[in-house]
């Protein structure tokens, strides 16, 4: 993997929701497995940005592109669109990726009706997988899951399977990002999925205690 990769963050639906506006256009209704969700007098740009995340894994920029091509002003997508973003968690998919066309490196899907993804991890505080972490294999790659975690991520390429590794044993993000042969930005990206995810915890956290079990 080249040294200059550049990350690549996507989002999509999950495969059970379906996207529909009303005829007047004034609700956007998606309906999952969790139910029913409403939309009232959506903008076009989140209409646009949900259909094409209905479709599959999209950059955010590239739906604003699209969506507010004739607007006069540019448009922080991902700004306006967050907050719309945040109350759908339960039904978005985050996708991290590279710009080398090998496709993404894992997906976050999540598992319960609330289950919040926020990207931040310590530089300082040692993590590793909770105790309850399984892995098996899947036709995608590997699946991750454990107990009481709100998401499932699929490792989809080794170079994720490579940090997920490492958290069998207490490591911070740099001491990490030092010891695989990926491009630090590479590591980091991973471990604040998989911390985002739930899986990768604090080393001194209870739940992480016990290691990992793979089957």
């Amino acid at each position: 993997m080249s040294p200059d990769v550049v990350i690549v963050h996507l989002w999509s639906l999950s495969e059970d929701v379906v996207l529909h506006r009303t005829a007047r256009g004034e609700q956007l209704v998606l309906t999952s497995r969790w139910g029913v969700d409403r939309l009232e007098r959506p903008d076009p740009l989140v209409y646009e940005t949900l259909r094409r995340m209905e479709l599959g894994p999209v950059l955010l920029g590239n739906a604003a592109a699209s969506g507010r091509q004739h607007a006069e002003q540019p448009v922080d997508v991902r700004a306006f669109m967050l907050p719309t973003l945040t109350r759908l968690s339960h039904l978005v998919v985050r996708t991290l990726g590279v710009d080398d066309l090998r496709g993404p490196l894992l997906s976050v899907f999540p598992l319960v009706p609330d289950a919040p993804f926020t990207l931040r991890l310590s530089g300082v505080q040692p993590v590793r997988l909770p105790g309850t972490a399984v892995l098996t294999s899947v036709p995608s790659g590997f699946s991750l899951e454990a107990a009481g975690c709100p998401h499932r991520v699929v490792l989809h390429r080794p170079e994720a399977a490579m940090v997920v590794a490492l958290l069998a044993w207490p490591v911070t993000h740099e001491a990490a990002a030092a010891s695989l042969p990926l491009p630090p930005q590479v590591t980091e990206s991973v471990l604040r999925y998989l911390a985002a995810a739930g899986m990768a915890v604090a080393a001194d956290d209870d739940s992480a205690e016990a290691g990992a079990t793979g089957r």
